[in-house]
């Protein structure tokens, strides 16, 4: 909830911090806490925040990054997947019903293709899948990811100078209108549900 929460620009995570370290007494604190310490304020539904703690907290690997726009070497945008490790070179794209659309899965297809010939390794969960499966498909996504020589990576999150970038609380809530419109257009509060 707290993710969908920064989601919606509705609080900040230093806000949140603020307001835990001023109400120590308070009963469920310790879970505030907690909460703090799981939470991202890029995670775009539900579902994605669900996929980062499965990966982090059950597989123990990352940290990840929720929604980062990731650049090839010449500043053009490649893609904004669902989680990335970039220290691993790892993309996790979360596929939910919409994905098995034939138009969706022709997207899907040409989008890993352009993940692979960049040097990065791809890791998709699937809605409604066994976890154990996933886990042992980003187990065999990291393997693979360490064989990779640093010269095949193509890619930075190096950001261009003509990005505006929107990936906390305090991007989004700077910017002005006509660029939150643009730029945040799809973000809704029923989006998050």
């Amino acid at each position: 909830m707290l993710d969908m929460a920064c989601f919606n620009d509705l609080v900040s995570l230093s806000e949140l911090s603020s307001a835990i370290d001023g109400s120590k007494g308070w009963t469920g604190i310790r879970q505030a806490r907690d909460a703090l310490q799981l939470a991202a304020e890029n995670a775009w539904s539900p579902a994605e925040v669900g996929f980062r703690l499965l990966w982090t907290g059950v597989a123990e690997l990352g940290p990840v990054l929720c929604n980062p726009p990731i650049f090839d070497l010449n500043g053009r945008h490649l893609l904004t997947p669902d989680l990335f490790d970039p220290v691993a070179g790892v993309v996790g794209e979360y596929q939910g019903e919409h994905h098995f659309e034939r138009g969706q899965r022709r997207r899907d297809i040409t989008r890993e293709t352009l993940i692979r010939d960049h040097g990065l390794e791809l890791v998709e969960r699937v809605a409604g899948e066994e976890p154990t499966r996933f886990l042992i498909r980003l187990r065999s996504a990291y393997a693979r990811s360490r064989r990779l020589p640093a010269s095949e990576r193509r890619w930075t999150l190096t950001q261009p100078p003509s990005w505006t970038p929107t990936e906390t609380v305090a991007q989004r809530r700077a910017l002005p209108p006509h660029l939150r419109k643009a730029l945040l257009a799809n973000r809704s509060l029923k989006d998050a549900a």
